[in-house]
């Protein structure tokens, strides 16, 4: 599956944003989703995930009542609704799919398939 992820930009601490990411297939409803982001000189972090019927979710304790991670199986596309941001939420957001458990959601490494990221910047 091929991932395009859009809806970055440059905003104010407690502003809004919601990111998008679209997958090519119709079998988008297999695919349990991750969001993760990378800021500069350090590691790529979970985000958030939506299980594949997007019944369940989990956050990083982070962004946790702040981000809120859904899916429209219809339009095979994946959103991080974003508020409240904070100059430490900068940084490139990727979304991922992947066949894989639950219990694995928060592993980057479980995930096969991954977008070419969007860069958030969160201005104080």
């Amino acid at each position: 599956v091929q991932l395009q992820a859009s809806g970055g930009g440059l905003v104010q601490a407690g502003d809004s944003l919601r990111l998008s990411c679209a997958a090519s297939e119709r079998t988008y409803s297999r695919y349990l989703m991750g969001w993760f982001r990378q800021a500069p000189g350090k590691e790529r972090e979970f985000v958030a995930a939506s299980s594949r019927n997007g019944g369940s979710t989990t956050y990083a304790d982070s962004v946790k009542d702040r981000f809120t991670v859904s899916r429209d199986n219809a339009r095979n596309t994946l959103y991080l609704q974003m508020n409240d941001l904070k100059p430490e939420d900068t940084a490139v957001y990727y979304c991922a799919a992947g066949q894989i458990i639950w219990g694995q959601r928060q592993n980057p490494n479980a995930y096969p398939n991954w977008g070419q990221g969007t860069l958030v910047t969160v201005s104080s």
